[in-house]
């Protein structure tokens, strides 16, 4: 829980570092810098990365009217920041429970 309320504090707060492959994708995916920005109250946690490659990440799940997306979040801890990895819309044939739950066949 306190990373997702770090994960707020950053968004909220403007310490947010998007990097070149969300920046590149979000136009194709239909989603926005402010899609992250104006749902951030909506965010849960889906999935945890804790041992990945450069910064512990994890996969939020927000929604607004327009619908329900993912974001993979890396956090910097010493640096005070979080890293937007990727943003999406999820495909509900491999997602369940309300697009929180990756099925497993």
């Amino acid at each position: 829980m306190r990373h997702l309320r770090s994960f707020k504090e950053c968004i909220f707060s403007g310490r947010v570092h998007w990097t070149c492959h969300v920046t590149m994708r979000l136009q194709q995916r239909g989603l926005t810098i402010d899609t992250l920005r104006s749902t951030v109250t909506t965010l849960e946690i889906v999935e945890t990365y804790l041992e990945d490659k450069y910064l512990p990440s994890f996969l939020v799940r927000g929604g607004s009217e327009n619908g329900v997306f993912h974001a993979q979040i890396a956090t910097d801890v010493e640096g005070e920041n979080v890293r937007i990895v990727t943003m999406y819309v999820p495909r509900p044939g491999k997602w369940e429970d309300g697009l929180r739950v990756r099925r497993t066949r």
